[in-house]
């Protein structure tokens, strides 16, 4: 089951600023959000948590 999350829980989860967010995507740096409505949007679980993974995983490696 896919669970979508809004921009309140990725502040909370990442600590990053909606500035932040937004730029990261931009650059292809964090995931896509997704349209759920003409004026609505969230990104999709799985995704987040796979992108803070791989900043654990890189920080590890650099760490090694």
């Amino acid at each position: 089951m896919v669970k979508i999350i809004r921009l309140p829980k990725i502040l909370e989860i990442t600590g990053l600023s909606k500035g932040s967010i937004y730029l990261k995507m931009k650059n292809n740096e964090f995931p896509q959000s997704v349209a759920l409505g003409p004026n609505s949007t969230g990104w999709i679980e799985s995704e987040v948590s796979d992108w803070l993974n791989n900043l654990m995983k890189n920080r590890d490696n650099e760490a090694a």
